[in-house]
């Protein structure tokens, strides 16, 4: 399965860099993550909670860093097993392009899944996945300009207002 995206987040090169490699930031843009400990030199260790269709479970694994060219690119590589569900691997090559208005975010990934998780079907990893990666990147561009700005609110049904067909079906006598 492969993915490919871009990102335009209103911070420097440098601090996007910055922030992919601190393990505190990775903690809390990985969805599910529960432990990030580890250096970009070492590698990283994590654990990561997730519930892909009928299947729950913790991954532990190693993410390593390679290819870094400071400000401007870097291979995130990573592989974490989770008991009866199976394994995941992926690499992600991020580069990273300073613009007139901050930084613009591209990524190319590559994962793939085995055991329980793999008899689930393309489809279901596949939308898994992309859901995943669309979370961390807009958890790290969250993480570096702050909460976007609230949107204008629908206006919400009474109270007691049933809601969808099959509520005004069963409120109708």
């Amino acid at each position: 399965m492969k993915m490919t995206d871009t990102r335009r987040i209103n911070a420097t090169s440098a601090e996007v860099f910055a922030a992919l490699l601190d393990p505190e930031v990775l903690k809390a843009c990985v969805p599910g993550a529960t432990e990030v400990t580890g250096n970009p030199t070492d590698g990283f260790e994590a654990s990561v909670t997730q519930k892909v269709g009928p299947v729950k479970a913790t991954f532990k694994g190693q993410v390593t860093l390679s290819d870094m060219i400071e400000n401007q690119s870097l291979c995130i590589e990573g592989q974490g097993k989770g008991g009866a569900a199976g394994f995941a691997k992926g690499v992600a090559k991020v580069a990273l392009i300073e613009t007139a208005d901050g930084c613009e975010l591209s990524y190319d990934v590559e994962a793939k899944v085995g055991g329980k998780l793999a008899q689930l079907g393309s489809r279901i990893i596949d939308g898994f996945s992309k859901k995943i990666a669309d979370q961390f990147f807009g958890n790290l561009q969250e993480h570096l300009e702050g909460p976007a700005e609230p949107e204008a609110t629908e206006e919400k049904p009474e109270e007691g207002a049933k809601k969808g067909w099959l509520g005004r079906l069963a409120g109708k006598e």
